[in-house]
């Protein structure tokens, strides 16, 4: 993998790409829990109107949790709910952290993901935890959450936004995701793209190979 020429700006997805994730577990959890079909409603191509409401900000997650027990049939607890969902969330390694230092002030650069309230303040938690921060906001100029945008990748209106609200130039501008789908979306906005396939074992360290063994 190689970072296109004249590349000004980057546009990193979080989960895949920075924070690791096992988009499984989650599944294995709510199966667990008595959800035996969990995994025809969710996956990372194909979500049924509940996560996509939930993802978009278009319903709390009181009522997120509210469905996904009426869905179960089950007296399942907002606990029980809550670490199934986040069962997916692994970790993020800190020399990821330490290539998005390098690259701030020599690039822009920003954060876009599909992500919900539930996943963000298991998130923020563990970054509290284990580095000392609730978020990346000292790393990027600005985040964008699709829970809070109200839009959500592979759909064009997001880029375009991105785009828009910082003057940048699709053709300066790389978005690096783990989700084929949502490269192609961007793909269709003029930006440039790196799909990173971590199920081939490929880690963002990889495209920035150059940067992430340079010391400061």
């Amino acid at each position: 993998m190689a970072i296109p020429p004249n590349i000004k700006n980057i546009i990193f997805d979080l989960g895949g790409v920075l924070l690791n994730i096992n988009t499984q577990a989650t599944i294995t959890a709510f199966k667990n829990l008595g959800l035996t079909d969990f995994e025809q409603s969710y996956s990372q191509t194909a979500q049924n109107e509940l996560f996509d409401d939930f993802e978009t900000g278009k319903i709390s997650t009181k009522i997120f949790r509210e469905k996904v027990k009426q869905i179960s049939g089950k007296s399942l607890t907002d606990e029980e709910i809550d670490n199934a969902w986040n069962a997916m969330l692994l970790d993020l390694p800190k020399e990821r952290l330490a290539l998005l230092d390098k690259l701030w002030g020599e690039n822009r650069l920003f954060l876009l993901s599909n992500t919900n309230e539930l996943h963000i303040s298991a998130y923020s938690k563990y970054l509290l935890k284990e580095f000392g921060f609730p978020n990346l906001s000292h790393l990027f100029e600005k985040e964008y959450y699709s829970y809070k945008t109200g839009m959500r990748k592979p759909n064009a209106d997001i880029f375009e936004r991105v785009l828009k609200e910082n003057n940048l130039l699709a053709k300066e501008t790389l978005f690096i995701d783990d989700s084929l789908q949502h490269i192609e979306g961007a793909a269709k906005c003029g930006i440039q793209t790196i799909w990173l396939d971590i199920k081939g074992g490929k880690t963002v360290l990889d495209i920035f190979s150059d940067v992430a063994t340079t010391s400061n």
